[in-house]
């Protein structure tokens, strides 16, 4: 007896898996809004009291984040620009900002 079509098999699953994951995803985003539940991620208007500009955050000064520096290492790379190594995490979102608008250009 054959199983094919039948869903019982992993090899019968229909589509890829991440179209299923991406559905999934989607439908649980729905729900989530529906209840009135906060979100994470893209997508939706962003709260103005949220956003700080970087030179009123209160870690500032600390310098910045081997996150900030790896991307900010692409992004100058990228521009053909040099930048110091030792800015802040203030600074170096500063630069992100202005170099990943230079991207979108």
């Amino acid at each position: 007896m054959s199983t094919t079509g039948s869903g019982q098999g992993r090899g019968d699953v229909p589509g890829p898996i991440e179209a299923n994951e991406a559905d999934l995803a989607e439908q649980q985003t729905a729900a989530a809004l529906e209840d009135g539940q906060e979100t994470i991620g893209a997508s939706g208007p962003e709260d103005p009291a949220l956003e700080k500009e970087p030179d009123e955050w209160v870690s500032g000064d600390d310098p910045m984040t081997p996150a900030q520096r790896s991307y900010l290492d692409t992004l100058a790379r990228a521009a053909g620009e040099e930048l110091p190594a030792n800015l802040t995490k203030a600074e170096a979102s500063v630069h992100i900002d202005r170099l990943k608008r230079h991207q979108e250009q």
